[in-house]
């Protein structure tokens, strides 16, 4: 591209080195690298203690797995070299581009802060467009309704795109925070996600987080997590038939219960080690089968997930809780959608007769709605 510009990358590899949020960030970089744009990503530490290490199940200042697993990501991934991270408990940075990061910075165009969760440093904020990527709708604008910080933060980005694709709709209850956001949503960069063959007698599999954090309430509504949207379709295992598998991370999860009823459990630690072993999870699967966050449903927010965009891309069918998506994505083949337990059931019985159908359309469907290009 003759005319490419210069983009910095702001999002969570070294403090959240999980496969799955990972490539959240990475589809963005390489995305953007392929098609012709000088990419740096740049990542902060922010000013608590934000590094997980999963090899301790703790979090805390120290970045070394986080830097470790973002330089193995990187050099797999053709992309070694672009990236830095600042370490603001130690005033250091760390990474192949470190010592070129600052002047990157000053002549940069473009600054994406993926789902706003990096302060804006005056090196930053020297960018003259910088765009607030909300990934998280309903609970973003909360926090910036009921969160001065917060909301500094936000005042401090150019522009504002939200994966609640229905937020300018007048079915869209997403709370007002008074910004002008636009939708978008998850870049998939689909040679790095190749079709592979379907898994007939494989499991139905998801990757989640029963809870992520407390549920908010705003305005007289509630906005739950996962686990306010899973009751009613916990029978689903003995009901369908079909052999379901969840990667189930959060403390408050009901793992025994969940056993009860028929759901194989997964350590989500093992599934998301890294990029590829979370990569082969997927390609091993039949299908997946999703609920979201009860926020997301009740909002009619339209959010669709950056995983069930991999699902697709991998040729694996879709089988998620509506919220509202339904008014841009086409549902019904590759990929189908459910609010009650009996369309749910419904949903998996087609996907099951028509299998091999839905693993091409799958693809389709990545392909027209999700390609990075």
């Amino acid at each position: 591209m003759a005319n490419g510009l210069r983009i910095v990358v702001l999002g969570y590899v070294v403090r959240g080195p999980l496969g799955g949020l990972a490539w959240h960030h990475l589809q963005y970089v390489l995305g953007l690298a392929r098609l012709g744009h000088d990419v740096c990503f740049v990542e902060d530490s922010d000013d608590y203690p934000a590094c997980y290490d999963p090899t301790q199940n703790a979090v805390g200042t120290d970045p070394t797995y986080g830097l470790k697993f973002t330089a193995d990501a990187f050099e797999k991934l053709g992309l070694g070299a672009r990236w830095a991270y600042h370490d603001a408990h130690t005033s250091r940075w760390s990474g192949p581009f470190a010592e070129d990061v600052l002047d990157f910075c000053a002549s940069a165009d473009l600054l994406l802060n993926l789902s706003g969760v990096n302060p804006l440093r005056p090196w930053l904020l020297e960018i003259p467009a910088r765009t607030f990527v909300d990934t998280d709708p309903a609970f973003t604008q909360i926090r910036h309704l009921t969160d001065p910080a917060a909301r500094e933060l936000a005042t401090q980005h150019t522009s504002f795109f939200s994966f609640a694709e229905n937020i300018n709709s007048a079915a869209s209850l997403v709370p007002d925070d008074g910004f002008r956001w636009q939708p978008t949503r998850q870049p998939v960069v689909l040679d790095a996600w190749p079709v592979t063959p379907g898994r007939p007698d494989g499991k139905w599999t998801t990757v989640m987080q029963w809870d992520s954090y407390a549920a908010r309430e705003y305005g007289g509504r509630r906005y739950g997590m996962k686990s306010e949207s899973f009751g009613k379709f916990v029978d689903l295992p003995r009901l369908a038939g079909s052999v379901f598998e969840l990667s189930l991370g959060s403390a408050t999860a009901p793992r025994a219960l969940l056993e009860d009823k028929g759901w194989m459990l997964r350590d989500p630690l093992e599934v998301t080690r890294d990029p590829w072993t979370y990569q082969r999870y997927l390609q091993e699967s039949k299908a997946e089968f999703s609920v979201a966050k009860h926020g997301y449903v009740v909002s009619r927010s339209g959010w669709f997930s950056e995983r069930s965009a991999a699902y697709l891309a991998s040729s694996r069918p879709v089988l998620a809780q509506e919220t509202g998506f339904s008014a841009w994505l086409p549902a019904g083949a590759g990929l189908l959608h459910f609010s009650t337990l009996d369309e749910a059931l419904a949903g998996i019985e087609e996907i099951n007769r028509r299998y091999d159908f839905h693993c091409r359309a799958a693809r389709d469907v990545a392909e027209e709605f999700f390609d990075a290009r």
